[in-house]
């Protein structure tokens, strides 16, 4: 027996919760594996579970158990941070349904998308006051909040993690780019 599986044995406790570290996010956090999540039952979960595998909590079984629990506590805000960002759970949805987002090695997109970017970035550089990038904000909002329906109905609805893909990459183009609007936004303010 492994010293981690040892540690694990010894962890009295947490026996119920600590499966596996392999198990998925969702099933970890005891939720649906869902776009739209209950960002309240997140955070609790989160909470609990934090509690239940804090590596002090362990202190006197050893240095093992805490190795353990500390990697529990790792584990769990991994996917704690994972969950609670919409985009980054729409890709791992993707990811858990067989269909990887790709995101560093596939960057292809429809022309209709690309000239929006084309055109947003054009309107970054010329904007020359707060009110003309917020205006630019809304827009880029706007198209934010159309493609987080388009997952929710795919992921959630359609079940259909292929076509999801291209409206989770959207997203992170989107992301990116509200970013930068951003830093620009502050640099005038």
């Amino acid at each position: 027996m492994s010293a981690t599986s040892a540690a694990a044995a010894n962890l009295s406790g947490c026996e119920r919760f600590l499966v596996n570290l392999q198990t998925d996010d969702f099933s970890l956090f005891g939720l649906a594996p869902l776009f739209a999540l209950d960002g309240t039952a997140l955070d609790a979960q989160w909470k609990r579970l934090q509690a239940q595998a804090h590596p002090d909590k362990f202190a006197a079984q050893g240095a093992a158990a805490q190795r353990v629990a500390m990697q529990w506590s790792v584990r769990i805000n991994e996917a704690y941070r994972r969950l609670k960002d919409p985009l980054s759970r729409a890709a791992y949805l993707c990811e858990l349904n067989g269909q990887p987002i790709n995101a560093h090695s596939n960057t292809a997109m429809p022309g209709s998308f690309l000239v929006q970017q084309i055109e947003w970035r054009e309107a970054l550089d010329e904007a020359q006051t707060v009110s003309e990038l917020e205006s630019l904000m809304a827009s880029v909002q706007a198209a934010k909040i159309a493609l987080q329906r388009e997952c929710a109905d795919l992921l959630d609805v359609q079940h259909d993690f292929a076509r999801a893909v291209l409206p989770v990459r959207s997203l992170m183009f989107i992301d990116k780019f509200a970013h930068d609007l951003n830093q620009r936004l502050d640099a005038l303010e």
